[in-house]
C-alpha cells in the first residue's frame, strides 16, 4: 500500500486550504521517487500528471490546480479563471481571490510562500529564488493582493521547506551583490571556507516580507538538502552528480 500524502501546514494559514508537500506518497521511480510534480523534470509525465492529481486532492479536493512557468523572475500573475498547464504565463508568483482555484509554486531547494488575508478572501503563492527573492518577487505578489482588496497588516505568509543556511554555500560573488543592494543583508550570510560563505535564504524571505509590512511571518525552519527521504534538493542532486531531480509543490486555495 503506498504512503499517504504528507501535507505539512503553518499554523498561521490554519483553517485554509494549504499545504508543504515533500516527496512522499507519489508514484515517480528512479532519481525522482515519490511525489514529484514537476513538469519539467525528466521523468514520466504520467507518473508527473498522477502525482499532481494526488497533491490536489490532498489538499482541497475537487479544486482546480493552476501554476505557472517559473523562470527565476520577481513576476506575479493574478489569477481569474484557470488556465492549462500548456498555457502557464512566465512568473514566479501567483494570487488570486476566486474559490476552487488552488495555487501552486514548485521547489527543490528555493524557497516556497504562501500568504493570505482571510478577511479579503485573497491568497497567493510564491516562489522565491535567491534572484527571485532579491528582484522582489514577494513584493510583487504583495502589489497583487492589495489590488484585490488585501491590506498588507492582515497578510499572513510562511515560509515552507527551503535549502537551510548550513546546506547553502555561496561564493563571495553572491555575497557582493547582497550587500552591494543593502549593507544590512551581511546579516543573513555566516563565515563559512576560504572564498565562500553560507546563506541564510529563510531568513532573506523573511525579512523582506516583514520590512514589506506583512502582520505575520512564519518560518518552518525546513531544510530541504538534508532530506533526502521527504524532500527534493537541486543542491544535493547537484554535489551528488545526479543527473535529474524532483520538485516538490505547496499549494494554497482562497476556499
Amino acid at each position: 500500500m503506498a504512503d499517504p500524502v504528507e501535507v505539512i501546514r503553518a499554523a498561521c494559514l490554519d483553517g485554509l486550504p494549504h499545504g508543504f508537500l515533500g516527496r512522499t506518497g507519489g508514484v515517480s521511480t528512479g532519481l525522482a521517487a515519490g511525489l514529484n510534480t514537476g513538469l519539467g523534470s525528466a521523468d514520466d509525465p504520467a507518473a508527473v500528471t498522477e502525482n499532481r492529481r494526488r497533491a490536489a486532492a490532498a489538499v482541497l479536493p475537487g479544486a482546480v490546480l493552476v501554476g505557472v512557468y517559473q523562470v527565476h523572475s520577481p513576476d506575479c500573475v493574478t489569477v481569474t479563471e484557470p488556465w492549462g498547464d500548456e498555457a502557464r504565463p512566465h512568473a514566479d508568483a501567483l494570487v488570486t481571490d476566486r474559490p476552487g482555484i488552488l495555487l501552486g509554486v514548485l521547489t527543490a531547494d528555493c524557497a516556497p510562500v504562501l500568504l493570505a488575508d482571510r478577511q479579503a478572501g485573497v491568497v497567493g503563492a510564491a516562489h522565491a529564488g535567491w534572484k527571485g527573492a532579491i528582484g522582489g518577487v514577494t513584493d510583487n505578489a504583495l502589489a497583487a493582493m492589495e489590488a484585490l482588496g488585501a491590506r498588507r497588516e492582515r497578510i499572513v505568509a510562511a515560509i515552507g521547506p527551503c535549502i537551510a543556511r548550513a546546506s547553502y554555500e555561496v561564493g563571495e560573488g553572491f555575497f557582493a551583490r547582497f550587500s552591494s543592494e543593502d549593507p544590512a543583508n551581511e546579516r543573513f550570510f555566516a563565515p563559512g571556507r576560504p572564498g565562500h560563505c553560507q546563506f541564510d535564504l529563510e531568513a532573506y524571505v523573511a525579512h523582506r516580507l516583514a520590512a514589506a509590512g506583512v502582520g505575520r511571518v512564519e518560518c518552518l525552519g525546513l531544510d530541504t538538502a538534508t532530506s533526502p527521504d521527504r524532500f527534493y534538493s537541486y543542491r544535493r542532486a547537484t554535489l551528488r552528480a545526479e543527473p535529474s531531480y524532483g520538485r516538490q509543490i505547496s499549494l494554497i486555495a482562497a476556499g
